[in-house]
């Protein structure tokens, strides 16, 4: 989405680059280690693979692949080139494109014989996000007064790592005064009117506590008063560093960490409609957004996302368009398994470090309250095509 929407390595100046979710608040743990490092392992040897629907993942797939074939064949493919080149993609993608989308065992064949699995080592934090829905109308009035901006014409977004390679992955957004970069307005400044009058409206909600939650998903639809549905993606965030309102609110003594979720959050503000201001206020991360058309939400990758096949990942360690085999568990049921094949699509603000995913859950009131609950540990393995061998720093000797 750009939840869609949002996790090229992005920075910690939003909580979703395509969307993706900051809740549940996860509990402290330590930094993991900024390193990839991948195993060779069977496909016996990952649980749930022989039961597992493959056939599933193929539209996520071929979606990844027209992405791909747009590349020049001596492109690599991730850091250190751990995913080969663009011409190692080629066969794997036409091949995928030739088969049916509804035969699990094909779809598994396929995988086993194109592609080689890799467990990348240790175990790390999945949470997910969902394609948000909101009331809204192209015009303001009667409940309609939360706007939801367009990208301004001044705000300039700035890739940090094009100027110093050890800033790689990093970005930042302000607006050019006097030929000097300066902070673009914060939310409470932007709530306050920064933006009136610049005709930079794209649509009116009803809710600002939706609104909000919009920018963190980074993506969603509107159903429209006048009728119809406009669908909004990502388009440029303030420049401001993203703030985590479920923190601060354990910090203010308003709710208990082990409680916090999307579900608990918004009960409290509901319940404290003098506090949602304050509260809101306190990230000064501002996303802006524009409309979309066809298929969505579309993942950072630049392709339509697909519930429950798409994750976002940190891109500095995992590729976009790369497999990936996850192992964690249901959020709303811990003691049940979830394992799926699923495609690195899309990346976010919060999803740093070699071991860490967002999975889409697609859109409606079930994929809210599972991406509302999700803060799993788990671990995923990647399948790379067999004519790629990852380059020796990042390969232990252990087969498993």
């Amino acid at each position: 989405m750009k939840k869609p929407i949002a996790t090229a390595a992005a920075l910690t100046v939003m909580a979703a680059l395509s969307g993706c979710a900051q809740f549940p608040l996860p509990a402290p743990q330590e930094e993991a280690p900024e390193k990839l490092t991948v195993s060779p392992v069977s496909f016996a040897g990952l649980k749930g693979w022989r039961t597992g629907r493959q056939a599933e993942v193929l539209t996520a797939l071929v979606r990844s692949c027209e992405r791909l074939a747009r590349q020049p064949a001596s492109r690599s493919l991730g850091a250190n080139g751990i995913a080969g080149t663009m011409a190692d993609w080629r066969q794997v993608c036409t091949a995928a494109e030739a088969l049916p989308g509804d035969n699990d065992e094909t779809a598994r064949q396929f995988f086993e014989k194109r592609f080689n699995a890799y467990q990348v080592e240790g175990e790390g934090l999945f949470t997910g996000y969902y394609e948000a829905s909101l009331r809204g109308a192209l015009r303001p009035g009667g409940p309609y007064r939360t706007p939801l901006y367009k990208r301004p014409d001044d705000l300039v977004m700035v890739d940090l790592g094009k100027f110093d390679p050890d800033w790689k992955g990093k970005r930042t957004a302000g607006t050019v005064v006097n030929g000097r970069l300066k902070p673009f307005s914060d939310r409470e400044a932007i709530r306050k009117g920064a933006l009136l009058g610049k005709g930079l409206e794209l649509v009116w909600v009803d809710d600002p506590v939706d609104a909000f939650f919009l920018q963190v998903q980074g993506s969603g639809r509107v159903v429209l008063a006048e009728g119809g549905v406009l669908r909004v993606g990502y388009d440029g965030h303030n420049g401001h560093r993203y703030t985590s309102i479920g923190k601060k609110m354990i910090e203010q003594g308003h709710l208990e960490r082990e409680k916090v979720s999307l579900q608990s959050i918004r009960g409290w503000l509901a319940a404290h409609p003098d506090q949602v201001d304050p509260i809101l206020d306190l990230n000064r991360s501002f996303i802006f957004f524009r409309s979309l058309k066809g298929d969505g939400p579309v993942g950072s990758q630049g392709v339509p996302l697909v519930p429950g096949r798409s994750l976002a990942v940190d891109r500095r360690f995992i590729p976009m368009g790369v497999p990936v085999w996850l192992e964690t568990t249901d959020p709303l049921d811990p003691e049940r398994p979830l394992r799926r094949l699923m495609v690195a699509q899309d990346t976010g603000g919060a999803i740093k470090g070699p071991v860490r995913g967002d999975v889409f859950f697609g859109a409606g009131p079930l994929a809210e309250q599972r991406a509302g609950h999700m803060k799993q540990t788990g671990r995923y393995t990647l399948l790379l095509p067999k004519t790629v061998v990852p380059p020796p720093t990042l390969l232990t000797t252990a087969a498993r």
